[in-house]
């Protein structure tokens, strides 16, 4: 656990000491707000929730997640330190896992910023703090498959730009499957299995059951497969690099 550790730590200093996790929190905490009161209508709606924030939140992290992502390999190709990682006597799944876990406190700590409008909602009524914090776990473990996936794209290439075009391309496939209007026109043109089984893959979909306070055992293990998934593809490219030596 110690090498764990030790990259976990590099990592997490590393966003700090550069403007992007500065920039990425700073748009977070004004971007989720201002779609929660200006194109949710939180304030509007006469209810003691925080729908508005939650239904705008997967197309948040669709953009957002693949931008703090971007970096965690591209950046180590294109500076040259990821052979010096490679060397090093760190085991290849605690680089990525240390890479995943950094990201995703900071990607915590955004959530966390957001935590104002749930006393927002108590000061003005008496909302179902459970079901908010289910929704907020849910958000959280929406944000860990979407970092994981893009993390692993980011190992793909040495260019932070196209890293962040193809993890957001996927995010976005993985968003827009759950979308009514999608699932409606493959039932029209497909078997209904196929419109079942996008939903099924869709991580909207999932989300949407956890948004609203509920937990299920399927959700769960969507998360932690997409999750575990990101990782494992991120070290199959990272160790094809390796054996290929260059």
């Amino acid at each position: 656990m110690t090498p764990l550790w030790a990259v976990y730590r590099r990592e997490l200093a590393a966003y700090f000491e550069t403007p992007l996790a500065w920039v990425f929190l700073t748009a977070f905490s004004i971007a989720a707000p201002s779609f929660a009161w200006h194109v949710g209508g939180l304030f509007e709606s006469g209810r003691a929730d925080l729908t508005p924030l939650f239904d705008y939140l997967p197309w948040l992290l669709m953009v957002l997640m693949p931008a703090l992502a971007m970096r965690a390999w591209a950046e180590e190709r294109e500076t040259g330190t990821l052979e010096m990682l490679l060397a090093a006597p760190i085991p290849l799944w605690a680089a990525a896992l240390a890479k995943f876990l950094a990201a995703w406190t900071i990607a915590a700590l955004a959530l966390a910023l957001t935590f104002p409008l749930w006393m927002a909602v108590n000061y003005l009524g008496n909302p179902d703090n459970a079901a908010i914090a289910t929704a907020y776990f849910g958000g959280l473990l929406l944000a860990g498959g979407y970092l994981a996936i893009s993390q692993a794209l980011s190992g793909t290439t040495s260019n932070q730009v196209v890293a962040f075009v193809l993890a957001m391309g996927v995010c976005l496939v993985l968003t827009a499957a759950g979308l009514p209007l999608v699932l409606d026109a493959v039932a029209s043109r497909l078997p209904g299995v196929f419109a079942e089984a996008m939903a099924g893959l869709s991580a909207l979909s999932r989300f949407d059951s956890l948004r609203r306070g509920v937990i299920s055992l399927a959700d769960l293990i969507y998360f932690i497969s997409l999750i575990a998934t990101g990782l494992a593809l991120a070290m199959a490219l990272i160790d094809t690099r390796r054996g290929g030596g260059r």
